[in-house]
């Protein structure tokens, strides 16, 4: 399993300019990456990868990197499906497989050990799908990776960084994030 911290600390430290939308970790990423854009969906379970579908379309001159929970993902599995069928060649959905809905909690997701995230954005028709419970192979194989054109789905086996309080979003942060935004044009 990889500690989600470093996991994100991977993510950060390869993220270049690339726009982040996450409702997985809104509290945590924050303390890896304080550039903008990005917006958290923390909350909002099943909102984050369809929202960046959307700005991979909008922005096809920009890699977008959508942070997404297992539980969150559960909520809108479909979405995989559109994805894949849209094909935005700057879309990478990093999806943090620690068991649990943590947003709410901690409670285990249905399923947990019996189904496979990756084999889910496999049949969904993504072309590079990749899988990861070890730290030192992820941190091995990122750049490259992120360096060939997508859609990409990582799946990262994390440890579970024990039950968090709902986070509470302002619309500063909403704010700031359409102003990050419109000086990308």
């Amino acid at each position: 399993m990889i500690p989600e911290k470093e996991a994100l600390q991977i993510i950060a430290q390869n993220r270049k300019d690339a726009i982040v939308i996450l409702t997985y970790l809104g509290k945590e990423w924050p303390e890896r990456s304080s550039e903008y854009p990005e917006v958290s969906f923390v909350g909002c379970m099943g909102k984050a990868a369809p929202f960046g579908l959307g700005l991979a379309l909008a922005r096809p001159d920009k890699q977008v990197f959508v942070l997404e929970g297992d539980g969150s993902l559960l909520m809108n599995l479909g979405t995989l499906v559109t994805i894949a069928n849209m094909a935005p060649p700057n879309f990478v959905c990093f999806l943090f497989e620690n068991g649990v809905y943590q947003t709410t909690g901690g409670h285990p997701i249905p399923g947990d050990g019996r189904i496979s995230f990756a084999g889910f954005a496999q049949a969904a028709g993504f072309p590079r799908v990749y899988e990861f419970d070890q730290t030192e192979v992820f941190r091995s194989q990122i750049k490259e990776i992120l360096s060939v054109q997508g859609p990409t789905f990582i799946c990262l086996k994390v440890t579970e960084a024990g039950k968090r309080r709902p986070i509470k979003l302002l619309k500063a942060d909403y704010a700031q994030f359409k102003e990050a935004l419109e000086k990308l044009t």
